[in-house]
């Protein structure tokens, strides 16, 4: 098991320096800021039932989006990812397929980035409107 520990750990350290190279922020950061974002919208139902939203936008700056056109997909899966375990850990159940998508922006309050989120049953990462429409 030892081993596993080891490669899951890597993995967290290759997508939080992925997460930053391509935000240009601290990784905890942003993903504190979403993980924040999930737990503020979570519904209790009752004592072993937490629904959190599954549906989630990352907005980044323009000019930053097109630089990372060939890696936007990456960054929404490494956040995804840490989402999950987060939620896993907290033993959220999702309201559908999570998702996490990274999309441009024009105006930004803080200049970096604007993370929303919504329960969408059923939803997939395509289902959202490209940047580009």
């Amino acid at each position: 098991m030892g081993t596993l520990k080891q490669w899951e750990q890597a993995l967290e350290r290759w997508q939080d320096a992925l997460v930053a190279k391509f935000v240009h922020s601290e990784p905890v950061e942003l993903l504190d800021k979403l993980r924040g974002e999930c737990d503020n919208h979570v519904v209790v139902c009752s004592q072993t039932r937490v629904v959190a939203p599954n549906a989630y936008e990352v907005e980044i700056d323009s000019s930053l989006h097109k630089e990372l056109a060939r890696h936007v997909r990456q960054v929404g899966q490494a956040l995804m990812d840490s989402l999950a375990r987060h939620g896993e850990s907290r033993g959220y159940e999702w309201a559908g397929p999570l998702t996490v998508r990274v999309t441009a922006a024009v105006h930004l309050p803080n200049g970096r980035y604007r993370i929303a989120c919504r329960p969408m049953p059923h939803v997939r990462a395509d289902a959202f409107p490209s940047a580009s429409e």
